[in-house]
């Protein structure tokens, strides 16, 4: 194998994601009348839940975020009514994304060593740009493939292939880097890239694969 490329995921990864969705869910939610001490890990499990089902084209982009506010809140809502709460939810969310700060060096280490850069995220275009634009991240990297734009998300293979043609690097010399063990590391080997996990939590120790809990540990020479 000779390193020519590398993958990175962008959510939980490259950007720390889930805080703000905490933090938006536990606010929005108040707002809603539930002040349970579970709402974010509930909220957190019925958005991966319809995401999902997005990533598998059941449904549509809009419709999974509709389908998170009438399962959160048990409720019968129209398309508008549903629509509406969860712009509220989403106007927190945005506001609270922050950058890792191992990020930007991990991408420039990258770059340094003469590789390759694409992101590859399951999330829809648009916001994803939003999000490698807002903290200057588009211009550390060469190519950035989103699963809105794609048959399939991670970790179908088709998606990776699509990363791998965006940077015009073979499977066999590229690496994955992801936080999502079933999307990163198992779409990866799918995929016949070298997955490299990242667990930040330091709560998933394994001999399966190459595993890291903070970018600064990568070395791309």
């Amino acid at each position: 194998m000779t390193l020519r490329g590398v993958i990175f995921d962008l959510d939980g990864t490259l950007l720390d994601t889930r805080s703000a969705q905490d933090a938006a869910a536990r606010a929005w939610a108040t707002e809603q009348g539930d002040t349970a001490a579970d709402v974010a890990e509930r909220w957190h499990l019925i958005a991966e839940r319809h995401y999902r089902r997005y990533q598998l084209r059941e449904i549509g982009f809009e419709d999974q975020r509709r389908e998170r506010v009438r399962e959160f809140l048990g409720m019968e809502l129209t398309d508008a009514e549903a629509s509406e709460l969860f712009s509220t939810y989403l106007e927190r969310y945005e506001a609270g994304w922050q950058r890792y700060a191992d990020a930007l060096p991990a991408l420039q280490r990258a770059r340094a060593a003469s590789l390759r850069i694409v992101v590859l995220s399951n999330g829809q275009a648009a916001q994803q740009m939003r999000k490698l634009e807002r903290f200057g991240l588009a211009e550390a990297i060469d190519a950035a493939v989103f699963s809105s734009e794609l048959p399939a998300g991670k970790p179908d293979p088709r998606a990776f292939h699509a990363a791998l043609g965006a940077i015009d690097v073979d499977a066999r010399d590229a690496w994955m880097v992801g936080d999502n063990w079933d999307a990163d590391v198992c779409g990866a080997r799918g995929a016949g890239v070298f997955p490299v996990y990242l667990d930040r939590e330091n709560s998933r120790p394994t001999s399966q694969c190459r595993r890291v809990t903070s970018l600064a540990e990568l070395e791309f020479t």
